[in-house]
């Protein structure tokens, strides 16, 4: 057997280390999240499953959970909530009868599209809480040690998805007037 290259004690402070400050971090997120999406009578589930479904262009109840990091239960019933506004439609593919799918509605794409714009940062804390190291350092923290973290903990794919994602936002966003608005591709004839 390999002997260990690291204590117990080691081992607890990190992880206690890594608890608490997550916790605090997720409290604020999770008040900044909140703030921005109440005026549109979404919770925080809702507002990530509409995310989701947006970037991936319609997901599986199953790609939801996961990436959502949440039950698959609590994926399926917040994205009927989600249906019965209009704003998700359910269904099934030919060759996949066990799966249900969802994708935007055109007004759950408005809806996703609007909360783009609304988005302030002098509202974001954690935004607010960095910029100091970017004015210091010209950059913002590096995040690349907290994804290998959790690339070990939720996997390859559960990577590529948020890779996705914010790809997405790079490529098909843009700063307009002080808004994030979607960048208008002209499609071919």
């Amino acid at each position: 057997m390999a002997e260990k290259q690291y204590s117990l004690i080691e081992s607890m402070l990190f992880s206690q280390r890594m608890a608490q400050l997550s916790k605090a971090l997720w409290k604020s997120i999770e008040k900044d999240w909140q703030n921005w999406i109440k005026p549109y009578d979404l919770n925080i589930n809702e507002h990530h499953i509409l995310s989701i479904a947006y970037h991936l262009n319609g997901a599986s109840i199953s790609d939801i959970a996961q990436f959502g990091v949440m039950h698959v239960s609590t994926a399926f019933n917040f994205s009927k909530r989600l249906e019965g506004r209009n704003l998700l439609q359910f269904s099934k593919k030919e060759c996949d009868k066990r799966n249900t799918y969802v994708k935007l509605t055109e007004e759950g794409e408005n809806l996703f599209l609007e909360l783009m714009e609304v988005y302030e940062a002098e509202n974001n804390s954690i935004y607010q809480g960095a910029l100091p190291l970017r004015n210091l350092y010209g950059k913002f923290p590096e995040m690349i040690e907290l994804m290998s973290i959790v690339r070990n903990i939720y996997g390859e794919d559960f990577m590529e998805i948020f890779e996705k994602s914010f790809h997405n936002i790079e490529t098909n966003f843009s700063e307009v007037d002080g808004k994030i608005k979607k960048v208008e591709i002209e499609k071919a004839i």
